[in-house]
């Protein structure tokens, strides 16, 4: 451990010192394996010198007034010089370089080359996001993406006029490329702009950036939960969508079996025998299912685990479409979801919380209050305990500041989403009626 304090530079040099000592080079680190563009079981292996071919992750955005948007990258093998031509092979586009980047705190130094193991900062890059692979144009790999994980609360960002409205849509656009933790949407039927995150921390530091690197004073609306919707029985829908308008009509015909499938995501399977369903039509089916699971009919918020298997259908040689296979497909899994039982799923947050012996018993109060579940309890150091635990999401509002409070500021927490969880019916009900309140306010 080493102690010491950035701004009256204590510490520092040791610090940087020990990183050289210390840590692993890229050559006691070794190879690096990406994986295919076309065959995702076939892998690369690139070795960390500078004559292998060029590699690289892309893993930090900023935004700087003068320079423009700097991508730090980390090269894994090869060396990059300044106006190659490199492929992002996440998103399959071609990119130029326009200036390498030495960092050295606030200081900027151009380069004509870096090489294998270097981290620097390049310019230019246009379609590049956090934890995108850069490559040779002619030896192509991915590597493997940096995980990020999904949003859990949500909080309305107010601003006093439509001006103002404009410049945070431009200014969250820029923080959300250096941050992809977090992400926002405009309500399509409240015009409200709705910032979702990992916690309370994480938006508090995202409007008081707004405000600091941007100009722009936000005020945070009430908090609202990404809730998720689910079936709990398995139905079979069979729906026809027939449109006549004069001219070219609409027809699809499709039957659809849908079922639980708990924690394993969507998944779609085509069961269509006899060319029923023209296969042109089938991703069209799937397309619409995709577009229904978007906003569920029970209380509108998205539908996961659920397996769709289109059994049967049929088509018409003139009136058939993929856009009306599309609506086809969105109206019959609509109409299944609402037969098959539907619930309403929760985050549920897995804790790590250490405390002081003295104040255990209060912690440990507060969670069950919170309805929380205590997995394990262990001895953290002498005098300290560690709690692990689940709580449901919408209980932790303002958890910091209670902690703070029940333990004398001696003990933390650390939190991260664990998986979602069936709420009961009264509470589900009770969150459907806010839900309806709220649309027709």
């Amino acid at each position: 451990m080493f102690c010491g304090a950035a701004y009256k530079n204590i510490g520092v040099q040791k610090l940087l010192d020990a990183v050289c000592d210390y840590l692993p080079s890229p050559l006691d680190k070794g190879s690096v394996t990406g994986y295919d563009l076309e065959d995702a079981q076939k892998n690369h292996t690139r070795i960390p010198s500078s004559k292998e071919k060029f590699s690289a992750l892309a893993f930090k955005i900023i935004y700087d007034p003068y320079v423009g948007q700097q991508t730090f990258i980390r090269i894994y093998s090869g060396s990059l010089k300044h106006q190659d031509i490199i492929l992002n092979s996440t998103r399959n586009k071609e990119e130029k370089i326009s200036r390498i980047l030495q960092i050295h705190a606030q200081e900027r130094k151009d380069i004509d080359v870096a090489q294998a193991g270097d981290i620097v900062a390049v310019t230019g890059l246009k379609q590049t996001t956090t934890g995108d692979t850069l490559c040779s144009v002619d030896h192509a790999l991915l590597l493997e993406k940096i995980f990020i994980p999904q949003t859990v609360l949500s909080v309305k960002a107010i601003v006093g006029s439509q001006q103002e409205k404009e410049k945070l849509t431009a200014s969250l656009s820029k923080l959300n490329k250096e941050d992809p933790s977090f992400n926002f949407n405009v309500d399509d039927e409240t015009n409200e702009i709705i910032v979702s995150g990992m916690g309370e921390l994480h938006l508090e530091i995202i409007l008081d950036r707004l405000k600091t690197e941007f100009g722009v004073i936000a005020q945070a609306g009430e908090p609202s939960i990404s809730y998720r919707e689910t079936i709990t029985k398995e139905v079979t829908v069979d729906k026809r969508y027939v449109k006549q308008s004069g001219g070219k009509g609409h027809f699809a015909h499709c039957i659809l079996r849908i079922e639980p499938n708990q924690d394993k995501g969507f998944e779609f399977i085509d069961k269509v025998k006899g060319g029923n369903i023209p296969k042109e039509y089938i991703p069209a089916v799937k397309k619409g299912i995709e577009d229904a699971m978007q906003e569920g009919p029970y209380a509108g918020y998205p539908v996961v685990d659920i397996r769709c298997v289109l059994l049967d259908g049929t088509a018409h040689i003139v009136d058939s479409s993929e856009m009306a296979f599309r609506l086809a497909g969105s109206m019959a899994v609509k109409k299944g979801i609402n037969k098959a039982h539907p619930v309403l799923l929760e985050p549920m947050m897995k804790m790590e919380i250490n405390t002081p012996d003295e104040y255990l018993g209060d912690v440990l109060g507060d969670l069950s209050r919170r309805r929380g579940k205590v997995n394990n309890l262990r001895r953290f150091r002498k005098g300290s305990q560690k709690i692990n635990a689940v709580v449901p999401l919408k209980e932790m509002f303002g958890y910091a500041t209670s902690l703070r409070t029940i333990s004398s500021g001696r003990a933390t927490f650390s939190m991260e989403l664990y998986n979602y969880s069936q709420l009961n019916e009264e509470m589900a009900k009770e969150i459907v009626k806010d839900r309806k309140e709220r649309k027709k306010e």
